[in-house]
């Protein structure tokens, strides 16, 4: 307990207050070891160790990034701070089948950490192997032991990995390669039942085509929760069903019965009680207009009061904006050509420049590049209709350079470069051509005749040293607006924590507040509830309510300053000394005076607390169903 005799030790002055979606109030709120403990009108200032002007501000509950990659960073920078700036105060790791639960499962041959996290999530081996030598623990429950200790900034609830389950029952090799003895599937279900009652909020699994293995012997392998069949992933969503656990998922992308299928188990009419289940993602395809459109009917569909689902798609509040270094990038693995290239090592770059090179890798890719962008026939009439194959569109004008060793191209899209190219080919005189550019040109693009030519040797002379990005989705804020408020689906999908110098999405939760306030006081209470109290109330965890006896994980967010937040603008790419790696990270200085988790401050005035990553600040967040007793969890330090 506090030595503090005051009533307060923190008093916020005049807020208007946004709770679990209930018309805003403008009233004073005070904490107390950690605890709201009071609301209302003209609270005593002088009662309280420390007062917060709230006035012309909005004081509402810690917002939850419910799709996260924070496995690995927790490890490193467990105050996870490029969370914390933006007002996230509650987080959710091990999506898509990948976490740590099981420790880093190594067997002599295989290191799975690495062999799945470094494609899916684009996140360097150097990094990965790095943590990974520092696990110390193998089961499930030691890992929530092991979080238990650390020095958290926001609150985390853990998912089950599916790929780690697999790969615990059946072993690395296997897990990709056969299906499972009955033997194997019963233990899959002992696992996943205990871990539901130790207090894990559910299961990922994930049916992306595209997430492959990294290592050198099993790179054109996906990863281990892909080769699971229906029967199984049925098995075990029943064992998430009978104790209200929540079931985290992808789709498979390229089959619409399949996907059918397989969302299916969320209805109640079919399997007695509907599942929980969340899936990423709502995205406005730019090159494929009907994927939103069957995403959007394949959720009223399911949660009709005929079929009675449980069924909420992931939308994210930010036009889809990624970067690529040279070929590799998350778009890259959709497109077998490009995938190729992702196969390769970061640090293998003679090893690109020889694919780059074959005579047969040149002529797919070409016959990649160029498919449909003229003649006649299907391909050619996709492209028209907006209905590829392909979420990366092959657009040169939509190809924008960051950075490359030439300064002339940052800032140009591949299309403006592209007839620059073709302008010195034919002794066009160039504005601005210094000499470094010009040896460059006629060195290497003295050959190229066309746009397929120009992608190949620009990927050959600069290859990891180009930072081009693409918005492929999202492009309409109108309709991202339209998703984020549409109430059968949730606000997510930042994937924080991972593709580190491919996505910056960490401030996506004040980018839909900010979409949400064109609506006013109304939606803005919708959009924090969402955000909040609906995201808590997915996961089946505490949290997300600023009301009389709730911990005091709240934020404050500056309306103006929100209004005139361009989130677009403010993506940087800073040097994380915990990495040793660059990363992209989003900046919103003055949009978010406040972030209290527990009371203490983990943000003030546009810097960190002094206690970030020193004291444990969030608590590992259990399901309320969990039948795990208190003692069986080690006492947590008190800060």
């Amino acid at each position: 307990m506090s030595d503090n005799p005051l009533a307060y030790d923190t008093l916020i002055k005049g807020a208007k207050i946004f709770n679990e979606g209930k018309t805003p109030l403008i009233e004073d709120l005070a904490i107390k070891d950690g605890t709201v403990i009071a609301r209302g009108k003209n609270l005593d200032a002088a009662q309280a160790a420390q007062v917060i002007d709230g006035q012309s501000q909005w004081l509402m509950p810690g917002l939850f990034d419910i799709h996260t990659h924070y496995d690995l960073e927790l490890e490193v920078s467990p105050g996870l701070p490029e969370s914390i700036r933006h007002g996230t105060t509650s987080v959710i790791i091990a999506n898509c089948s990948l976490g740590l639960a099981f420790g880093n499962q190594r067997d002599g041959r295989n290191d799975p950490i690495v062999d799945c996290f470094a494609r899916v999530e684009n996140v360097p081996k150097s990094i990965l192997r790095s943590c990974a030598d520092k696990v110390d623990w193998e089961t499930p429950k030691a890992y929530l032991n092991h979080l238990d200790t650390l020095k958290l900034g926001p609150n985390v609830a853990t998912l089950l990995p599916h790929s780690m389950l697999r790969i615990d029952a059946m072993g690395f090799e296997d897990s990709i390669s056969r299906d499972p003895s009955d033997a194997e599937v019963k233990s899959m279900e002992t696992t996943l039942a205990e871990a539901i009652d130790l207090g894990y909020v559910g299961m990922s699994t994930d049916a992306l085509p595209f997430h492959y293995l990294a290592s050198a012997a099993h790179s054109d392998k996906t990863i281990p929760t892909q080769f699971a069949k229906y029967e199984e992933i049925k098995t075990l969503t029943h064992v998430l069903r009978e104790k209200d656990a929540l079931w985290q998922a992808t789709p498979p992308k390229d089959s619409a019965i399949g996907t059918l299928k397989t969302f299916m188990l969320s209805s109640g009419f079919f399997h007695g009680k509907p599942l929980k289940t969340t899936v990423v993602a709502a995205l406005d395809i730019f090159n494929n207009w009907k994927i939103l459109k069957l995403g959007r009917l394949l959720s009223r569909t399911l949660n009709s009061s005929f079929l009675r689902g449980d069924f909420h798609l992931q939308a994210l509040g930010a036009p889809f904006k990624v970067w690529s270094d040279g070929a590799v990038t998350p778009l890259a693995e959709e497109i077998p050509e490009l995938r190729r290239l992702n196969e390769t090592d970061l640090e293998d770059k003679e090893g690109r420049r020889q694919i780059l090179n074959d005579p047969e890798y040149i002529q797919t890719f070409r016959d990649m590049w160029l498919k449909g962008k003229s003649g006649f026939g299907i391909a050619r009439l996709k492209r028209l209709l907006n209905m590829e194959d392909y979420a990366f569109n092959r657009t040169l004008e939509d190809m924008l350079v960051d950075l490359c060793p030439v300064e002339y191209w940052q800032g140009k899209n591949f299309q403006e470069l592209f007839d620059r190219v073709l302008d010195f080919k034919r002794g066009v005189s160039i504005p601005d051509l210094l000499e470094d550019e010009a040896e460059i040109l006629k060195r290497d693009f003295f050959w190229i005749s066309d746009e397929a030519d120009f992608v190949l040797q620009t990927l050959r002379t600069f290859d990891l040293e180009l930072s081009w990005s693409t918005v492929t989705a999202n492009r309409d804020l109108k309709t991202v607006r339209e998703l984020i408020m549409d109430p059968l689906l949730m606000p997510g999908f930042n994937d924080s924590g991972a593709h580190l110098t491919n996505m910056a999405f960490y401030d996506v939760n004040l980018r839909s507040l900010k979409l949400a306030a064109e609506g006013g006081d109304e939606d803005v209470s919708f959009m924090v509830k969402r955000l909040s109290k609906d995201a808590a109330d997915l996961f089946n965890v505490e949290g997300g309510s600023i009301n009389v006896g709730d911990k005091a994980d709240l934020i404050l967010i500056d309306p103006e300053a929100l209004k005139h937040y361009d989130g677009e603008a403010n993506t940087q790419r800073v040097m994380r000394d915990e990495f040793q790696h660059h990363q992209l990270v989003n900046r919103s200085e003055g949009v978010v005076p406040l972030v209290m988790v527990s009371g203490h401050i983990a943000w003030k005035d546009d810097s960190f607390g002094k206690d970030l990553g020193k004291v444990q600040m969030g608590q590992l967040l259990r399901n309320q169903n969990c039948h795990t007793e208190p003692d069986d969890f080690p006492e947590q330090e008190v800060a």
